[in-house]
Order: C-alpha cells, then sequence, then structure tokens
C-alpha cells in the first residue's frame, strides 16, 4: 500500500516501524460545537485509510485526539454558564453521533486533552531542561523556535523566510492557540493562568495554567503510539503550524524521529465557493440530514474526491450519490445468492480481488477512491449483465465485501428486495405532482429555502421525495 508524504513530496509504501503493527494518529476536534462537513471530510478520509489498511493486512493501531482544552473551548464554555468538562462533553456526544451517523470506526484510543495533563508538562519540563523552552515575563512557558534546526521542514518553508521571534508586533509574547504564517513566534507551551479561564487551570513548576493546543498531540501521541510512529493525518490547515510544532517540541524533548509518514486532506469547496456562514453554504451533519439526504449518501458523495484534490460539494452531486447507492444495491441484489448480503463475504486478508483488481489497486494507490469507486461500478456492471454461477462468483464477492468495507458504504441488499416485494403501484395526485415539480425547479435555481419548504408542504401532505440522478420520484410516507 502507497500513500503521498507530505514530508518527502513523495508517493511511498507504508510498511510499520516495527514490523507487526501500523501506527497511526490523526488530529481529532476541538469540541466547542457540532464539526462541519468540511471536518468530517477529513475524519471520513481517515477512516478510509484505518480501514484499507485493515483490509491490507497492515494491523493498524489508530488512535484520534478529542481536544477539551483550548481558547474555544474555554471562551465558549464561559459564554454559556457551563463548567468546561459539561460543555465539552456535550459536543463530544454529538460528534460521537455524527461519527456512527457517517460508518466511522471507533479508533482504538481516544485520549482527551485534559486527562494527559501530567505527560504534557513532563514535556516542557524536559524542553526547558535542553534549552529549547523558557518562562516569558508574562509567567507561560514558550517555546524557542531559533533553537531547533530543522523547523519548517514539513511545510517547506525556509526557516529563515519565517518571522521568528520573541514578541509578536505588539510588543507581546504569543501565547495564541492558533495563529497564521506571517504571525508565527515563539509559541505557548504552558500557558500562565488568565482571569478570563476562570476555574479552567492546573497546577505546574511554572504556576497555574493549561498547556497550549500544540503540546497535546505530541504528549498523546507518544504515549500511546511510542517517540517514533508509522503516520500522523490531518486537515492541509494543520500542517502548519500544528503539526510543524508538534514535530519541533517532540524532536526536541527526545531527540528521536517524530513520525515518518504526513497525510493531510485537502479542503472541499461547497457549491464552488470556500465553506462560510456569510455565504449561507456552511453547513454541519445535521443540516443535510434535514434536507432529506441520508449520512451514507453523504459518504459517498466524500468518496467522489480525492483526499489530495479540492473536491467541489455540492448538492447535485449528493443527488447523484443518493443515486449511486441506489444503483449498487441493484447491481448486488442481481448478483448476491439469495439469502446473502455482503456482510457474509468478509473477513480474513483477500490476496485476490478477481474482476475488482482495478478498483483495489487504485484505492492502495494514494487512497484514490474516485478511481476505485469508478472502476468498482464498472466491474459489478459486468458481473451483474453476465450473471456467472456462484461458485465462480465467490472471489469476487469477497472482493467487493472487502473494498464497501474500506469504503465504508453498507449497503442492505435484503431491504431492498423487501422493498420491491411489498412496493405497490400508487398514482400521485395532479396536485402533488405539481408541488414536486416546483420544488425541482427550485432546487434547480438554487432556491434552498423555497425546496426546503416544498418538502415540508408534500411531508405534511403524505408525499416524500426521492432524488436521483435522472430527477426525483414521489412516493407515499
Amino acid at each position: 500500500m502507497k500513500l503521498f508524504n507530505t514530508l518527502s513530496r513523495e508517493i511511498s509504501e507504508l510498511t510499520p516501524l516495527d514490523g507487526n503493527q501500523f501506527r497511526m494518529y490523526v488530529c481529532g476536534p476541538t469540541v466547542y460545537g457540532p464539526a462541519h462537513i468540511g471536518n468530517f471530510i477529513t475524519f471520513t478520509r481517515a477512516d478510509i485509510l484505518y480501514r484499507t489498511l485493515k483490509v491490507a493486512g497492515l494491523n493498524p493501531y489508530y488512535v484520534r485526539n478529542i481536544t477539551d482544552v483550548d481558547d474555544k473551548t474555554i471562551r465558549s464554555s464561559q459564554e454559556q454558564g457551563m463548567t468546561l468538562s459539561a460543555f465539552t462533553e456535550k459536543w463530544t456526544t454529538k460528534f460521537h453521533e455524527d461519527c456512527a451517523l457517517l460508518n466511522l470506526l471507533i479508533p482504538d484510543v481516544e485520549p482527551r486533552a485534559t486527562e494527559h495533563i501530567p505527560e504534557q508538562i513532563d514535556i516542557v519540563q524536559k524542553l526547558m531542561d535542553k534549552g529549547h523552552a523558557y518562562q516569558g515575563a508574562d509567567g507561560s512557558v514558550y517555546y524557542r523556535v531559533k533553537s531547533f534546526c530543522c523547523y519548517g521542514k514539513l511545510s517547506h518553508f525556509d526557516p529563515e523566510e519565517l518571522r521568528t521571534q520573541d514578541t509578536n508586533s505588539a510588543g507581546r509574547a504569543n501565547d495564541a492557540d492558533e495563529y497564521e504564517r506571517d504571525n508565527v513566534a515563539d509559541f505557548a507551551l504552558w500557558k500562565a493562568r488568565k482571569p478570563e479561564d476562570g476555574d479552567n487551570y492546573w497546577e505546574s513548576p511554572w504556576g497555574q495554567g493549561r498547556p497550549g493546543w500544540h503540546l497535546e498531540c505530541s504528549a498523546m501521541s507518544i504515549k500511546y503510539l511510542g517517540e517514533t510512529f508509522d503516520l500522523h493525518a490531518g486537515g492541509e490547515d494543520l500542517c502548519f503550524p500544528h503539526h510543524e510544532n508538534e514535530i519541533a517540541q517532540s524532536e526536541a524533548a527526545t531527540g528521536k524521529e517524530f513520525c515518518r509518514h504526513w497525510m493531510h486532506s485537502t479542503h472541499l469547496m461547497v457549491e464552488g465557493k470556500k465553506m462560510s456562514k456569510s455565504l449561507g453554504n456552511f453547513f454541519v451533519l445535521q443540516d443535510l440530514l434535514d434536507k432529506g439526504y441520508s449520512a451514507m449518501a453523504i459518504r459517498m458523495a466524500f468518496l467522489n474526491g480525492h483526499y489530495r484534490q479540492q473536491l467541489n460539494f455540492t448538492f447535485n452531486g449528493l443527488d447523484a450519490a443518493t443515486s449511486a447507492l441506489g444503483k449498487l444495491a441493484e447491481m448486488l441484489e442481481k448478483i448476491l445468492p439469495e439469502g446473502k448480503e455482503l456482510s457474509d463475504y468478509r473477513g480474513g486478508i483477500v490476496s485476490d480481488f478477481g474482476s475488482l483488481s482495478n478498483a483495489w489497486m487504485a484505492l492502495s494507490n494514494d487512497l484514490n477512491t474516485p478511481a476505485a469507486l469508478g472502476a468498482m461500478f464498472s466491474a459489478l456492471k459486468k458481473l451483474a449483465k453476465t450473471k456467472p454461477q456462484v461458485e465462480a462468483l465467490e472471489v469476487d464477492l469477497k472482493a467487493i465485501a472487502a473494498l464497501t468495507y474500506a469504503l465504508g458504504l453498507e449497503v442492505e441488499v435484503a431491504s431492498l428486495r423487501k422493498q420491491q416485494e411489498a412496493k405497490p403501484v400508487v398514482e400521485v395526485p395532479a396536485d402533488i405532482a405539481a408541488l414536486a415539480e416546483k420544488r425541482s425547479e427550485a432546487k434547480k435555481a438554487k432556491d434552498w429555502g423555497t425546496a426546503d419548504a416544498l418538502r415540508q408542504e408534500l411531508q405534511e401532505k403524505g408525499w416524500k421525495i426521492i432524488d436521483t440522478r435522472e430527477g426525483y420520484s414521489v412516493e407515499p410516507c
């Protein structure tokens, strides 16, 4: 299995450092609100990597953290009059619910920053002892960027072009958890307690305070994966400064290479524009579910973009994804033996992908999900047309089961069969047909408010709209 490495800028083979277990870490959510679809496309791609590593027999061990203390979580919890723990638990629960809907596998370990304060203090102390950190006049402890010879090696910035400095342009130490490239300064490892922090502080050798955001991932990845591990993943926005800072503080503390392989997921566009609340194209998962789309259709839409290329996420694309799921079920219904599901063919390492070889080659070569989907549908179409004997299908069915598992696609053919058997022929009243057509015109005009209102009106009258690639159909609720 091969994947592009941000560090080397090359596609290289993935191999476990210890020859036994592939150890991977993914930067998880900051739990101060519901994760949006831009967050979830990154988490879905990490999930696909995890699943594909399993299918490839690389025995992955997956750690994804929860950031439950930083500037945003503290500020938001204070504004809502909640304790930090109660506030972050609320949004952690919501995140887990959304993950389940999108069929994301549960990581092997999901550590929380607040539960690993001693480990973070230990790293700060090592950096202080080695001269890589110092306590500023404000009481916070900062990492001395100039002390690390290789700063910038991940993001490929020339260290001489970075404005590394002890204070920012306003003459103050930079203790923000996040900042932009042209604002870079010695970053905070331990943030001294401030009045606005309330009761959110811990004791340390440098006084009361809390860890900086960059520190937590180093502490938790080292604890659960070792001082050197196989792969670190996250969104492209984390490459700099977050991941760059992780490398600097980790390697300075341990004297060892931090991570061998780095994977970064490119952001998506929504309807051709950067996702923004002001543009009205900012969506959390529930927004799309409320519009009648299934979570599996959203996942299918995510798969249509390569993780290193910008995906234009559109409602037409969601309609096409919904249609594609239906076609997948129909093709599987034609080739699966009566009473069987794909899950019956899962298990064990698949060494022969038969007619699905091209699909597996695409997926295992830099996680090319669009090419894998295309090859899989092409192979299924041929199989559904020729309908080979059950014995000859055994290899292909195991391959299809492995591929759909790797992609995280769940399709119940038994449900489709029941729907087909029980589905009566229903005549759609003229007024309902007119409302449905009016709603279709509103969608084409991207008048989502009107389209949603018409969908709701149809539901109140006892009818539902099913969007397909060809258009739509109308059925009783």
